[in-house]
């Protein structure tokens, strides 16, 4: 695992003295990305730069060394990843081609040199970012993943191109000079993430998974696809598994075995987090059987009961016969990773579980250099709760036909959220946990509206429902929310399986994995988000995936054959904290008092400070709980402060 950068001065203008001096100053701000070694790569004639830090997994040689030249002398690559099935394909190039180490870089880089980019990627297995610069062409490639486990920004500045794994490394390039976004502003209270293509800074984007761009020297660009999870997805619902139930589980086992025993390759030592869930156990147990020594296994326990599963894991880990590692956190062990986010996540990013991914990570390091994760599972056999009450309010709801639904929405929206929540203020507290009463009824109100089922999905999920109510000067961006084209045409569970998959996914869960590991110097590698995990899942028919009221049927059944069902069989808690309660800590609350104050937001230019110091003010008070609505808030103000514009 490594992190990348890279300038093209299309005009060029500086020396080699400045080119080197600003790759050097964007690959030094990615060291924790790669500790082991660093190189960089430049033809000044073109005013081209390659930086690369890396993390050694595969060849610790000096022949794993990048940037790294292809035998012929026309490709230059720097590479963030791996390429599981690299073996496959070096035995598949190993008449043309004479390799000089056995690192997966290299088996990339040749067969770019003798078969193309795209026909190369389609038959490459792994997670990455890459860029390839063509000597022949004048050409530069970027390229990612499927899934888009690997993170890859660029942009122009002028007349110059720059790309980079991370924010922090192209902010140190010395001619950026970085603007918020509004629009992605918006989209970050709206889903606690900003979605690709969009990045913080006006003029950076994220690069689409599955895509491959090209630059030309005029400026010029074209983006490929190379792998859409949409044919896939459609491809699937339209060519379902005709197998019976058995067969379908010992399919699986046999993907998943297949998949886990490639990413198990590794010259350091491997693995595994371990949080007693469905998803981990699964991953773990299969680790276990194709390993010939005790799997090493990390797990983060919590010292309030209600987020504990580390007393699970554990019993999982004994049944398995796993190496296991546990470290329980109290909440002051926890608070005090809050700091390190906004450096840790150089785009503001509001997924409080990052805050144990960052410590079991930390954790898991002082063992390993990898780690396999059980993430994904949910998205592709529908494990979210969400998925079981978005069908059952959809069902409910769907049966009343739109004009008198809409009728009591707007009834509802009469009087004002607040105005309600002073006419039922004598209803018990216990009633209206999350939300006040009046805003209970104004999310009953934006749910009756809704003319589509994936409508009443995004309601419900979204944090700010109205972003322009507080973001100064944002306008509604397109997503596959609220533009039906971009969705798949199937039944709502696979919708909104589908909708999480293309977002939360990647811009959420993902990137909160690759930073909390990479800020560790630790790898992670997801055995799920395989392209032929995700092909099968996609070929499985919802019966399989959700039953009753219960999600994550079929792997259910094979985790059965290695753990018994009473280590497993309870309610999912996912990876969650008291973050409601902690903000109105002694800890926490001076900090809220500080970033949230009207003073701080109205200095800032970007909110509306009224109905985020309300908030504030009524969940200080505990009279209601704000926090999902808050903490967006509060990252995107710790984010502004190490950041300043």
């Amino acid at each position: 695992m490594c992190g990348i950068v890279g300038i093209w001065q299309t005009s060029p203008e500086n020396s080699i003295e400045d080119l080197t001096s600003s790759i050097s100053q964007m690959s030094a701000t990615l060291i924790h990305r790669g500790p082991d070694d660093g190189g960089i790569w430049i033809d000044e004639t073109l005013g081209i730069a390659l930086g690369h830090r890396r993390l050694s997994i595969l060849d610790l040689s000096p022949q794993g060394h990048q940037p790294m030249i292809s035998a012929d002398g026309r490709y230059i690559i720097v590479f963030n990843g791996e390429i599981y099935n690299f073996l496959d394909l070096r035995g598949q190039l190993g008449r043309h081609c004479k390799f000089r180490g056995h690192s997966d870089t290299e088996v990339l880089l040749e067969a770019f040199s003798l078969w193309g980019i795209e026909a190369t990627l389609k038959q490459a297995l792994g997670m990455f970012a890459f860029a390839l610069w063509d000597k022949q062409e004048k050409f530069l490639y970027l390229g990612r993943d499927r899934m888009g486990e690997k993170p890859l920004y660029y942009g122009w500045i002028d007349r110059t191109f720059v790309f980079a794994s991370e924010l922090k490394a192209i902010k140190a390039y010395g001619r950026f000079q970085p603007a918020i976004d509004r629009d992605a502003l918006g989209l970050f209270l709206q889903y606690g993430y900003i979605p690709a293509p969009h990045s913080i800074y006006e003029g950076i984007s994220k690069l689409i998974p599955g895509t491959v761009l090209r630059i030309e020297n005029d400026r010029a660009s074209s983006t490929s696809v190379y792998w859409s999870s949409r044919e896939i997805a459609s491809h699937g619902i339209n060519n379902p598994f005709v197998g019976s139930q058995t067969e379908a589980i010992n399919s699986l086992e046999s993907l998943l075995t297949e998949v886990i025993t490639q990413q198990k390759i590794a010259d350091v030592p491997l693995g595994a987090f371990l949080s007693g869930g469905i998803d981990s156990s699964l991953v773990v147990a299969l680790l276990q059987k194709v390993s010939n020594q005790k799997v090493k296994t990390f797990t983060i326990g919590f010292s309030e009961r209600e987020y504990d599963e580390a007393q699970y894991a554990a019993k999982v880990a004994r049944h398995l016969g796993c190496d296991h590692t546990e470290m329980y956190i109290n909440s002051k062990s926890a608070i005090d990773v809050i700091p390190l986010l906004p450096r840790l996540y150089d785009e503001p990013f509001a997924d409080a579980s990052a805050i144990p991914t960052f410590l079991v990570s930390q954790l898991a390091r002082q063992g390993v250099t990898v780690c396999l994760s059980g993430d994904g599972g949910d998205e592709l056999f529908g494990g979210y709760s969400q998925y079981l009450w978005g069908r059952k309010i959809w069902g409910v709801i769907g049966k009343i036909p739109l004009p008198p639904r809409q009728l009591v929405s707007c009834g509802i929206y009469t009087a004002s959220s607040r105005r309600w929540n002073q006419l039922t203020r004598l209803l018990p507290l216990s009633a209206f946990k999350y939300f006040p009463a009046g805003d209970s009824l104004y999310r009953l109100a934006g749910v009756l509206s809704q003319k589509q089922p994936l409508g009443i999905y995004h309601y419900l999920m979204c944090q700010w429902q109205n972003p322009e109510s507080v973001v100064i000067g944002m306008k509604e961006t397109k997503t596959i929310f609220n533009d039906l084209s971009l969705s798949i045409d199937a039944d709502l569970l696979q919708q909104m399986m589908y909708v999480d998959t293309m977002t939360g996914l990647p811009d959420g869960i993902l990137v909160k994995v690759d930073r909390a590991t990479m800020g560790n110097s630790l790898e992670s590698r997801i055995p799920f988000l395989d392209p032929r995990i995700f092909e099968f899942a996609w070929s499985l028919p919802p019966e399989m995936k959700v039953r009753g009221d219960r999600g994550k049927w079929i792997l259910r059944q094979l985790l059965s054959r290695y753990i018994p069902g009473e280590l497993i069989d309870r309610p999912k808690q996912g990876f969650g904290i008291p973050l409601a309660d902690w903000l109105r800590s002694e800890q926490l609350r001076p900090w809220g008092d500080y970033l949230l104050s009207e003073e701080r937001l109205l200095a800032g230019g970007f909110f509306y400070p009224r109905p985020i110091v309300e908030k504030w003010q009524e969940h200080r008070s505990g009279r209601y709980n704000w926090h999902r609505l808050l903490w967006p808030v509060l990252m995107f103000q710790a984010w502004l402060n190490e950041n300043p514009l």
